[in-house]
């Protein structure tokens, strides 16, 4: 089991913790993360973009002039593409961007995630995070006092002072352990959990 430290809301070392190897420990698959990554972003994404083809555009039934004597290239229609205010070649139609990974894709690529973080020593556990009030300006300083500029804390449950008080930091997220992704802890440049999240990330994927 890797062994790491604990430190308290001051940033100041209070003890170790034992993390669960089948969690924290586990084998890291790169192309598992990627695609979890891939499909979190895909069906993120609304894929209602749309254009008209020639077929749909309005005018241009008449054939412009005829077909030969003119001078001009023989044209069928003044919505073809190549004219201005014609149909769009291959037009982009609304459609369904999302995938499915497997159950067991997902846990490995969060544990290979939550794995990468600890190989990197970018994982930070704390032994409590508790605020008395909504209070950016606290929050803020706890971040200081840790030495995190762009991170993700992930907390048991929900805690409305600590959401409400990260929520105007640019660069930190919050989460709880229940809601946790693959896509937020790759994106976060470091992990902050504290020791009841740990916890109940163990308890879920050990």
């Amino acid at each position: 089991m890797a062994s790491v430290a604990v430190y308290n809301m001051e940033g100041k070392e209070v003890g170790t913790m034992e993390l669960n190897d089948a969690v924290f420990g586990a084998k890291v698959n790169e192309h598992l993360v990627h695609m979890a990554v891939v499909q979190h972003l895909a069906n993120k994404r609304q894929g209602t973009q749309k254009a008209k083809t020639r077929s749909e555009v309005s005018g241009g039934g008449r054939k412009p002039w005829k077909q030969k004597g003119t001078g001009h290239a023989r044209q069928g229609s003044i919505r073809a593409p190549q004219w201005k205010g014609g149909g769009v070649v291959f037009a982009p139609v609304p459609r369904d961007y999302s995938f499915k990974m497997n159950k067991k894709e997902k846990r490995a690529a969060l544990k290979s995630a939550l794995t990468s973080k600890v190989q990197d020593s970018r994982l930070i556990v704390l032994d409590e995070l508790k605020l008395d009030e909504i209070k950016t300006k606290k929050f803020a300083a706890v971040m200081d006092n840790l030495k995190v500029q762009k991170g993700l804390v992930v907390i048991a449950g929900i805690d409305n002072n600590i959401v409400l008080s990260a929520r105007n930091l640019a660069d930190v997220d919050t989460i709880s352990a229940d809601m946790i992704n693959v896509y937020d802890i790759m994106k976060a440049q470091t992990l902050v959990v504290t020791k009841d999240a740990v916890a109940k990330i163990e308890e879920v994927y050990a």
